[in-house]
């Protein structure tokens, strides 16, 4: 019987699942609940969370019952808590957990309460963008309940079955969560992009509740807080811009590297980099875009420079459209381009701010 319903499955090339094994089976625990884990600055939720709860929407079942996950201290924690209630219509719940502890994004703490949380709600399914604090928080938090994540997901098929980018994003695997509840996924927040317009209605409002932090223990002895610096300049944010202009080692040094930031001001468009540049210490490292730097998707993308290796493009090509400079005509970047002038940047980039008007 058991060889019987392995051919099958291999027939139609699905997974199939041990109804023998606890391991292998589906969990059944508050079928439809999720769990947002979101990030807020300034009293407001930040664009990748907004992103994870558009992914929720793919879930099925699952928009009647969204909470939301908001933690830190002081008045912009209510700031954010009171936006978060209204501004997406499928969180039924935000839940708030006011401490110092969670002042600064620490990845021991937050597990810990993500943790607690499942414990206490039981939910089937816990989101979190894939950004810097989703992958240092989430598999913290997996690790303690035990389960495995599913990282970096793309698409979502049912509520188990995932779609993640494989080899630098030259390849789609689709996976199939058959592990033990909860379901944790951290998501790619270009492929699931926010409501250009928050809905912001008192009708649609969610209720805030404090979550109790009577029992949860802080346990802060494997790291701790030394500071945060910020670049303080009036360009969008890399992550979230509508124009990214990107430099490669191309410019050969800092100093050249302006001739970026200068077209990038003339746009208004937000600056990126390649890891080789960042290494080679032209731009600091949260410029970077690639696979190990940030993942954009822009309507516009400018490439100056930039050879268009693996990694890079990894970080760039769900762009919508992608404009490349280079002098080598064989230069790699060509083959993702929608427009590609072969000629020497150091030449174009002048001409085009030239000609370009000023920034209204």
């Amino acid at each position: 019987m058991a060889s019987r319903t392995i051919l099958e499955a291999m027939k139609n090339k699905r997974s199939f699942l041990f109804p023998s094994s606890p391991r292998f089976s589906i969990f059944s625990t508050r079928l439809g609940s999720t769990l947002v884990v979101a990030e807020h600055d300034g009293g407001a939720i930040r664009a990748p969370s907004l992103s994870a709860l558009t992914a929720t929407t793919c879930l099925p079942d699952s928009g009647s019952s969204v909470s939301l996950l908001l933690a830190g201290s002081g008045p912009s924690l209510h700031q954010a808590a009171s936006h978060a209630a209204s501004c997406h219509p499928s969180i039924s719940q935000v839940l708030v957990a006011d401490s110092d502890t969670f002042k600064s994004p620490l990845a021991e703490p937050w597990a810990k309460l993500v943790h607690m949380v499942q414990q206490r709600g039981g939910y089937s399914h816990i989101i979190a963008a894939s950004s810097s604090f989703g992958k240092n928080v989430m598999p913290r938090a997996a690790a303690l309940l035990d389960v495995s994540p599913v990282t970096d997901v793309t698409g979502i098929s049912d509520s188990h079955t995932f779609v993640r980018p494989i080899y630098a994003g030259n390849a789609l695997c689709t996976v199939r969560y058959t592990g033990a509840g909860p379901c944790i996924l951290t998501i790619r927040a270009t492929s699931f992009p926010a409501p250009q317009k928050s809905v912001d209605s008192k009708s649609n409002e969610a209720s805030i509740s404090q979550v109790d932090l009577s029992t949860f223990d802080e346990d802060l002895g494997k790291s701790r807080y030394i500071s945060q610096t910020t670049q303080e300049d009036e360009r969008p944010d890399l992550g979230n811009a509508r124009i990214v202009v990107s430099g490669g080692r191309a410019l050969k040094n800092a100093e050249n590297f302006k001739l970026i930031e200068n077209l990038a001001e003339k746009l208004g468009a937000a600056v990126g980099a390649t890891r080789a540049a960042v290494d080679a210490g032209f731009v600091p490292n949260e410029l970077q875009v690639g696979q190990t730097g940030k993942i954009v998707a822009p309507e516009l993308y400018m490439a100056f420079g930039v050879s268009g290796a693996i990694q890079h493009i990894a970080g760039m090509r769900d762009s919508k459209v992608i404009v490349a400079v280079n002098n080598d005509a064989d230069a790699p970047i060509f083959q993702v381009a929608d427009y590609g002038l072969v000629g020497d940047l150091f030449e174009v980039i002048p001409e085009l701010l030239e000609k370009l008007p000023e920034k209204k």
